[in-house]
């Protein structure tokens, strides 16, 4: 059986979704392939993403931000980071001007709301469990043919699916990946002392350690971007000196930790899409560029690729097809500027921390110092990083 779409978005993830949902008020028909809907997740998932302001404005313009619930998200008004020998940057939404700097999410709650919403989306079909099993793009329309036989044609295809996309890679397009050696260990805890909406950073010698307030005062979650090896030292240590190692590594800063979720590791490496357009197909997302979460930007940028796209695909005329490579060349240029500048500021910082360099170190914490002084270029930093 084939079935015709104007768009087929091969993933169901955030930045999958979102554009789905974007697409709400357009013309165009369109089909989502997943190969498992969200779960319910029971307690606090792990998974935490850092929203920016530009993306939850984005999120309530779609219908989604509203339906939240209030009570597990939590407004980051400061941010405190401390270099690897005395240096420190601190960025405050009150000193910019602005309510908050951040907004800090479980990813689990943004993608269940975002698949209700797509689910009751009159113009969109969702084929899940789905996976695909044989992509062609043709001169007129692209064809995606799924496990179960059954296949769909569209206009345009839009690559979702993550770092290691089935269908860009079925599409013959190359990427370029940069593995780190580290793995990022994510868990949850309980802190003796209230977060006060603070988020904090600190640059060490086994790489960059975050915590993230969560909703309640006194929980946070953390991100710990380490090499390997470390990674196996501190995926094996019992719950109680795991929370003692994390709680030392943040300078006790919130006091003793109580882990509430198992920590778990993700490898952690740069990718760069030399295109991220073709003949009747686009990439968004982790599909489309991967950074070093020490600037928290990854889902902020697949966010905005799915605006981007979205608003492209919506002023797209009747008599120009929304699969043509020119007109997507739109989406391409507007988004390479700043997926560029985040990805080698990110880049640049991770291999600025990692050498033990005496002169080095000693540049590095100057720098963060000097910027601490210099409030026009604090400011300027948060302003873009709000968008």
């Amino acid at each position: 059986m084939n079935q015709d779409f104007d768009v087929v978005i091969v993933g169901g993830g955030l930045a999958g979704l979102s554009l789905a949902v974007a697409l709400s008020t357009s013309r165009l028909s369109v089909a989502v392939v997943e190969g498992r809907a969200p779960a319910d997740t029971v307690g606090w998932d792990s998974r935490i993403y850092a929203v920016s302001p530009a993306n939850a404005r984005f999120l309530n313009e779609i219908g989604i931000w509203q339906h939240f619930d209030p009570s597990r998200i939590a407004a980051v008004q400061a941010m405190e980071i401390y270099g690897d020998a005395g240096g420190r940057l601190d960025f405050s939404a009150y000193d910019s001007g602005v309510e908050e700097l951040a907004w800090v999410i479980e990813a689990s709650l943004i993608q269940r709301e975002l698949w209700e919403t797509a689910k009751r989306q009159g113009n969109v079909t969702l084929f899940c469990p789905a996976r695909p099993q044989a992509l062609s793009l043709g001169p007129e329309r692209a064809s995606l043919g799924l496990e179960d036989g059954s296949s769909l044609s569209a206009r345009l295809v839009v690559a979702a699916d993550g770092a290691d996309s089935w269908v860009r890679q079925a599409a013959g397009m190359e990427v370029e990946f940069k593995p780190y050696q580290q793995m990022g260990v994510v868990a949850n805890f309980t802190c003796e002392k209230p977060h006060r909406n603070t988020a904090f950073q600190w640059f060490r010698g086994d790489g960059v350690l975050a915590y993230l307030p969560l909703a309640e005062s006194n929980m946070i979650s953390i991100v710990w971007s380490t090499p390997d090896d470390h990674v196996g030292e501190l995926l094996a240590l019992p719950p109680e000196e795991f929370c003692s190692r994390v709680a030392w590594a943040g300078d006790m800063r919130l006091g003793e930790l109580t882990l509430v979720t198992p920590p778990t590791g993700f490898p952690l490496r740069l990718m760069r899409a030399p295109r991220t357009v073709a003949p009747r197909l686009a990439l968004i997302g982790d599909a489309a560029h991967a950074i070093h979460p020490l600037s928290g930007h990854g889902i902020n940028l697949g966010f905005q690729d799915a605006r981007v796209l979205a608003e492209t695909l919506a002023e797209c005329p009747d008599f120009i097809d929304c699969g043509d490579e020119s007109w997507l060349r739109r989406y391409e240029r507007s988004r390479i500027e700043e997926v560029v500048a985040l990805q080698s500021a990110t880049h640049g910082l991770q291999r600025l921390f990692r050498p033990q360099n005496a002169v080095l170190t000693m540049l590095r914490n100057a720098g963060l110092n000097l910027t601490n002084a210099l409030p026009v270029v604090r400011d300027a930093l948060v302003r873009y990083a709000l968008g």
